[in-house]
């Protein structure tokens, strides 16, 4: 940096001096042009002529000062680099573009739990795929206490209806169409079920300590012999029955009988 202003300040010398002896050539030639007339007085000069000499001075000046850059100033040493453009920043949205984000979010979709699938069912043997046995309704019964048992005669459980209900009994005949004998597990089957009074919500059977209840019954049954089981659910003291339907649960989705 040091070196290049000892530079141009060595070109403005050279210039300053060839500017002096253009200036002093002039004047020489000035001169010789008044000398011409010696003895005379000074010619007067029109406004006119004194202009042409003064821009053919001026021209002359300007011819011997190479320097010259036609500026009043010379910036050109005092200039510096261009300052890098700024970067581009990203935009910002105006307010009118921005929105609320409660606005803006995408509705949430509420998504419900499905219902259990339910289907016709042919046969409880096939829904639960139990072998050698086929099942068929016979029937039902409103009672207070199930079972009913004959007067002295020894009853390992029994149940009552609480106040204000009845005990709806339904009965089923399990046989063994085989021709041996064939343990019946319904408990290893899974099997439960739901028992809707005309067309009322569904209720699960109740759990007994029952020997017959369908859901828990395990027992022997012989070649071609059968077994009477019930499935039992409490219902409004008073009920008229007039269908039911009779709801299968498992791991493959429900399955309705409708037994009336």
């Amino acid at each position: 940096m040091r070196k290049d202003k000892q530079a141009t300040r060595k070109r403005h010398l050279t210039g300053e001096r060839k500017l002096k002896k253009a200036c002093v050539f002039l004047c020489g030639v000035l001169a010789a042009a008044l000398a011409t007339g010696c003895g005379s007085a000074m010619p007067d000069l029109t406004q006119e002529e004194t202009d042409i000499i003064s821009e053919y001075a001026v021209g002359v000046l300007l011819k011997y000062d190479k320097y010259n850059s036609g500026r009043l100033v010379d910036t050109s040493e005092y200039e510096t680099a261009e300052e890098p453009a700024e970067e581009e920043t990203a935009e910002t949205p105006s307010e009118e573009e921005q929105t609320n984000p409660e606005e803006s979010a995408e509705p949430t979709e509420t998504v419900e739990e499905p219902e259990e699938a339910e289907t016709a069912a042919a046969t409880i043997e096939g829904y639960y795929g139990i072998p050698d046995f086929t099942f068929q309704y016979t029937g039902y019964d409103l009672t207070q206490s199930y079972p009913d048992g004959a007067e002295g005669e020894a009853m390992f459980f029994s149940m009552d209806a609480t106040p204000g209900t009845q005990l709806l009994v339904l009965h089923f005949t399990a046989t063994n169409t085989s021709s041996a004998d064939q343990t019946l597990d319904m408990l290893s089957y899974g099997a439960k079920f739901r028992i809707s009074v005309n067309g009322e919500k569904g209720e699960s059977a109740l759990t007994t300590m029952l020997l017959d209840d369908m859901e828990t019954y395990r027992d022997v049954v012989p070649a071609g012999g059968s077994a009477a089981l019930v499935s039992i659910v409490e219902v409004p003291q008073g009920t008229s029955v007039e269908t039911i339907d009779f709801t299968l649960r498992g791991g493959e989705g429900n399955a309705v009988m409708k037994l009336q």
